[in-house]
């Protein structure tokens, strides 16, 4: 489980092909240090489990097929930057919400306004994601924990405010208006309304 508080941006490596789907290496300094064969990484939102590292400099993960198509991160490319979080240990400090890393959607970024020394996001969410999103409510953009301020349900589009530390630390200051990014709604919405159908059929 993680918390979507970015620890750090990390940055492509190098990318193999395979037979079954893809072979990311993944530079960072601080995620680098102490990882562990099979332990879970956040990658921009994805989790994926670390294969092989190098302390302090780099760390390789393989994505699956099924991973490679239901996210974007067959598209990146060597330089491209990743949002890195690695597991909540146990007794860590939850300083965000629940976030399990499984990516549901692919978003579309519509609109980035800078308001004095914040910033101001638009995402255009996929059809039937609306339903799981609420104002003032938690939603996970790239492995980010963010709080929803604003959701256009005619449009289906979702504004979350950004802070200057969060712009400066995560990959939302390299994104442009029609980048995609990834999408996991808030895993609490998603039961309710699982017993809320097995209650009502």
């Amino acid at each position: 489980m993680f918390t979507g508080i970015v620890e750090e941006s990390g940055e492509i490596l190098g990318r193999e092909r395979t037979a079954d789907g893809l072979r990311l290496r993944i530079g960072a300094n601080d995620v680098a240090t102490g990882l562990e064969h099979g332990q879970s990484i956040s990658v921009s939102g994805t989790c994926l489990t670390v294969e092989r590292y190098e302390g302090g400099e780099w760390f390789e993960v393989f994505l699956a097929t099924e991973t490679v198509e239901r996210t974007y991160l067959g598209a990146l490319e060597e330089g491209d930057a990743v949002n890195l979080e690695r597991a909540m240990p146990a007794d860590g400090r939850f300083d965000g919400h629940v976030v399990q890393g499984h990516v549901d959607a692919v978003a579309t970024i519509t609109a980035i306004e800078s308001v004095e020394e914040d910033w101001f996001f638009e995402f255009e969410l996929p059809d039937g994601y609306d339903r799981y999103v609420v104002e003032k409510g938690s939603i996970t953009l790239d492995g980010i924990s963010l709080t929803v301020a604003d959701l256009d349900d005619e449009r289906g589009r979702v504004t979350a405010a950004i802070i200057p530390t969060t712009y400066e630390l995560t990959t939302l200051s390299t994104k442009s208006v029609g980048d995609p990014i990834h999408l996991e709604v808030d895993v609490l919405a998603k039961y309710v309304e699982r017993l809320l159908e097995s209650r009502f059929e």
